[in-house]
């Protein structure tokens, strides 16, 4: 444990027990049958808990591939080469404590989970800024983030109004709702005065990185984040990531993990729609099955959710609350474009495998995947070049994926010279929609886990938590929530659930 961790912990800054699990019999003492529908972070966590109860579940997910927006697939290139392509780049942090827990199921040391050095944000305007380096918990990151950046010094601190930037240091998950919930992120930040460059290094690429624009997310939202990924945790910026496809590391041992307690895992299985039959849900799926359950969860996107809630018309009658939500909530973030290129050379050996981007138009992030997977390294090796993703979080809609691609491309060659020189040999380039939206004035609305219909339960990121939690870990902890829910309404034990200090450094005590 480093001095700040200890420091952290005097005031309540390490990890915190939300639900302490148990409560009943390890393993459910009649049959018990639960349908999960999609087979991403937030479904499978919550099979892989009912399947270790003894809960007979079956997880449906339409795509041909688990993991929604962590999913992986093979791609053939044109020399014949198998390449297997992701969703986009995502950072393991390690106050990611349930999700974390779930993969300990595959991997009790998570040896698969490699360390990333440093964390730099990239700009064409100001130097290079290190965030991977501070202190991992508070106060001494804050105070070491204070004495080492360029970009906001003591002096800029007395420009700044004190009073508006107060609530980045006071969260509390009803208060700061109740009064930032109906302001911007983009007003937020404008009433805090801080320096341009400040604004732009340190909080503008923080906010990208939820898929939402400034100007459409809600400021509390965004103060939540900050609470969630610096200000409130003791393991600070410094994150992991697989050293293989997340499909090989991830999603087959825990589709064998889940199979071996007996559950079913099933890929290409569209559900079509919910009916409630006496006291049991029948799950309609698009190749004409039906799958009887007692309890159904719910862990699909919010334009998926939306419109499978409008395919049920029986629900306005189980869950009128639920449906009243729905316009509102399956109305996704702006798109997100991915490109992987596989070009001919490298980039110098000095960059940094992640990468954050600051005031580009479009490019948010780079992730040079030949130094982290075995798959691309060993490609790269064998051709003599490089594999890379570039990454816009939050771009403009109806542009063609290959624009978005080369327009990020364009773009990172004028923040690394020796890129823009690199040909490219292939490229995978998509656009999507499906990340939740935080816009102003949603909190209120948000569906949480439960919902108004006995036995149907909701997952995923985009689903309200009372403690704080983002991305990942939002999706793995509504996934147990649900799953204990469910346990608890059928007198088995309840997995534990954990998160961060509950609220800011100076929120006091509820």
């Amino acid at each position: 444990m480093t001095l700040s961790q200890q420091l952290g912990r005097l005031i309540g800054v390490r990890e915190h027990q939300v639900d302490p699990g148990g409560g009943g019999p390890r393993r459910v003492r009649h049959p018990v049958e639960a349908v999960v529908v999609g087979g991403g972070i937030a479904g499978m966590s919550a099979a892989v808990v009912l399947a270790e109860r003894g809960v007979r579940v079956t997880v449906l997910e339409a795509a041909p591939t688990l993991g929604g927006r962590l999913g992986a697939w093979p791609e053939t290139l044109a020399d014949g080469t198998r390449q297997m392509n992701e969703h986009g780049f995502h950072a393991f942090f390690r106050q990611y404590y349930n999700w974390r827990s779930i993969l300990r199921r595959i991997d009790p040391g998570l040896g698969f989970l490699k360390p990333i050095p440093g964390y730099p944000i990239l700009s064409a305007q100001w130097p290079t800024e290190e965030f991977g380096k501070l202190p991992p918990a508070p106060p001494l990151n804050l105070l070491s983030l204070l004495a080492r950046s360029p970009s906001l010094r003591l002096g800029d601190l007395r420009q700044m109004d004190r009073d508006a930037a107060l609530p980045l240091l006071t969260y509390d998950p009803v208060r700061t709702y109740a009064e930032l919930d109906g302001t911007t992120a983009e007003e937020l930040l404008d009433s805090l005065k801080l320096p341009d460059r400040a604004r732009a290094m340190l909080f503008e690429v923080f906010s990208h990185s939820f898929f939402n624009h400034e100007a459409q997310m809600s400021a509390a939202e965004m103060v939540a984040q900050f609470h969630f990924y610096l200000l409130g945790n003791s393991e600070g910026l410094a994150f992991d990531c697989p050293d293989e496809d997340y499909a090989t590391a991830i999603w087959q041992p825990l589709t064998r993990h889940v199979e071996r307690h007996g559950g079913q895992v099933l890929t290409g299985s569209a559900v079509t729609a919910l009916r409630r039959d006496g006291d049991r849900w029948q799950v309609e799926s698009a190749d004409g099955t039906t799958y009887p359950a007692g309890h159904v969860v719910l862990a699909v996107d919010p334009p998926a959710l939306a419109a499978l809630v409008k395919a049920s018309p029986g629900l306005a009658d189980q869950a009128p609350g639920l449906v009243e939500r729905m316009p509102a909530f399956g109305t996704p973030g702006p798109p997100y474009a991915v490109a992987r290129y596989w070009l001919e050379g490298d980039v110098s050996q000095r960059r940094a495998v992640f990468n954050g981007v600051s005031r580009q138009a479009t490019l948010d992030s780079v992730t040079l995947y030949h130094r982290l997977e075995n798959e691309p390294r060993i490609w790269a090796q064998r051709t003599g070049g490089s594999v890379v993703e570039l990454h816009a979080y939050a771009c403009e809609p109806g542009v063609p994926a290959e624009e978005l691609a080369e327009r990020m491309r364009a773009e990172l060659g004028v923040l690394w010279p020796e890129f823009a020189g690199l040909r490219v040999r292939e490229l995978r380039a998509r656009v999507e929609a499906q990340a939740p939206a935080f816009t102003p004035n949603s909190h209120a609305t948000r569906p949480g886990v439960r919902t108004d219909a006995d036995g149907l339960y909701l997952a995923g990121d985009g689903i309200a938590t009372d403690f704080p939690s983002a991305l990942m870990e939002r999706s793995a902890a509504t996934g147990i929530i649900a799953a204990n829910r469910i346990l608890r309404a059928e007198g088995g034990a309840a997995e534990p659930v954990r998160s961060i200090r509950p609220r800011g450094l100076l929120a006091g005590r509820s």
